[in-house]
């Protein structure tokens, strides 16, 4: 019996060492969780045995059981690292339409040749759908999907209102030879320009280019004209709703060009105290006059009936500060943006505490792609180990609930981070000594035993 007794110690304490050593050998693992081995022991009597007198029969390996405590965080520069502070898996899936999910800490992920978000292994990240705003549709593991990062923002969208805002100087000189002879080539022929990037229906940019010629304080005080020119290529400024040619008397400012005939312009007139008061040619729509591009400026092949609206944000009730205005001050534009937009190419990835990966473009565009989908359990430790740091869900460990990181019992996402192995070298070290002062202690148990059989043995 006591052979029995010190060889169950001896395996008890081989399985410390190997448990040991597999700690110390996954010390720089990422997302590893060091295992103890816990033990039992072994005790059997029968009825009518005395329990007083019944020695043990050994020692017995319980368990082998994983600690989920939260290791360190070391932070990288790779925005697809990812680090779980708090409770929670990544949900991961080793093909497309696969169901079979496992459960990693290891947040090391990359981009595959077809722009999926995988792992070391190849497996692919597992995401919730999102809103265009970013909140997400669905929170059921069943919904998940495999993250991809598109390389492009999807198809352009062409320019088709500018918003302006700007302050003409009051003591600006009235040039004589303007605006009958305006010249965009010619800057004697203009107070003052500002320009701005439109796109066409192909994504192509173009500079549409706004000048500003003072009127004759003797014809009509406080007012300005502005013409518009796309690329150098002067465009008329139409009424909404009316083609060029077709404006009422007075509804614009016609001007010889040099070459190329006159060019439609719009005029603006402000009050004495330098309030935006109205606009010639009169917008169908609020403050709101049409540029009409034509072919010869789009000759890319582009949509040529594209139009520019301006927003003057004119209103005829009182001053507003989005309008235009005239003040004794210099010339500054306070606002110039268009709603177009170019082909976008992705720039970076940005992913938040709650998992919502949102990617930027050349653009200058964001879209939210997806959330990553974090998975809990009941029981962490009866989660099967399945290698490359991975877990399958089981019967002791409780189905997966997803969730969003942040909320509930969740714990946060870090982007551009790595939980390190949740291993202390120092304990492991002391454990490893400990284990091996238990190993030689049960094989001097066995070696007693061995003798004292050997003595009887040799009894004559």
């Amino acid at each position: 019996m006591s052979f029995n007794i010190a060889l169950s110690g001896l395996n008890a304490a081989q399985k410390d060492l190997d448990v040991t050593s597999n700690n110390i050998a996954n010390v720089n693992t990422t997302g590893f969780k060091e295992s103890r081995t816990e033990f039992v022991d072994v005790y059997a009597a029968s009825l009518l045995a005395s329990g007083k007198t019944k020695v043990g029969d050994g020692v017995l390996t319980a368990d082998v059981a994983q600690q989920f405590s939260q290791g360190s965080i070391q932070f990288t520069n790779n925005a697809l690292d990812l680090a779980i502070t708090g409770n929670g898996f990544f949900a991961t899936v080793p093909e497309l339409d696969s169901l079979e999910t496992s459960y990693t800490r290891a947040g090391q992920f990359k981009l595959n040749n077809d722009n999926f978000v995988v792992n070391s292994q190849g497996e692919h990240l597992l995401g919730f759908p999102v809103n265009p705003d970013g909140t997400s549709a669905s929170v059921s593991l069943s919904t998940s999907e495999p993250i991809r990062i598109p390389t492009a923002s999807g198809a352009p969208s062409q320019s088709s209102e500018v918003d302006i805002r700007m302050n003409l100087p009051a003591g600006d000189s009235y040039i004589s030879s303007a605006p009958g002879n305006f010249d965009p080539d010619d800057p004697l022929t203009f107070n003052h320009s500002t320009s701005v990037t439109i796109f066409d229906s192909l994504g192509d940019s173009h500079v549409m280019t706004y000048f500003f010629v003072k009127d004759d304080p003797a014809v009509t005080a406080n007012s300005w004209y502005m013409f518009s020119a796309v690329d150098g290529i002067p465009v008329d400024i139409d009424e909404t709703g009316a083609g060029v040619g077709n404006l009422p008397v007075g509804g614009g400012v016609s001007g010889p060009l040099s070459g190329t005939g006159g060019v439609i312009g719009a005029k603006l007139n402000f009050s004495t105290s330098g309030d935006f008061i109205s606009q010639l040619p009169t917008p169908a729509q609020g403050g709101i006059v049409t540029e009409q591009l034509s072919a010869n400026v789009l000759s890319n092949g582009a949509d040529p009936s594209q139009t520019v609206e301006i927003d003057f944000n004119l209103d005829v009730l009182a001053p507003n500060p989005n309008e235009p205005t005239q003040f004794a001050s210099n010339f500054e534009v306070t606002a110039l943006n268009q709603n177009g937009l170019a082909v976008g190419r992705l720039t970076g990835i940005d992913i938040g505490t709650d998992g919502l990966v949102r990617a930027t473009y050349s653009n200058g565009t964001s879209q939210p792609l997806s959330r990553i989908a974090l998975v809990n359990f009941a029981n962490e430790q009866g989660l099967t180990q399945v290698g490359n740091t991975g877990w399958k869900e089981s019967i002791a460990s409780g189905e997966a609930l997803a969730g969003e990181g942040g909320s509930g019992t969740f714990g946060t996402i870090n982007s551009s981070a790595l939980e390190q192995a949740n291993v202390n070298l120092t304990t492991e070290l002391i454990d490893l000594i400990s284990a091996q002062r238990n190993f030689q202690a049960n094989s001097r148990a066995l070696e007693v035993d061995n003798q004292l059989n050997q003595t009887i043995l040799q009894i004559r």
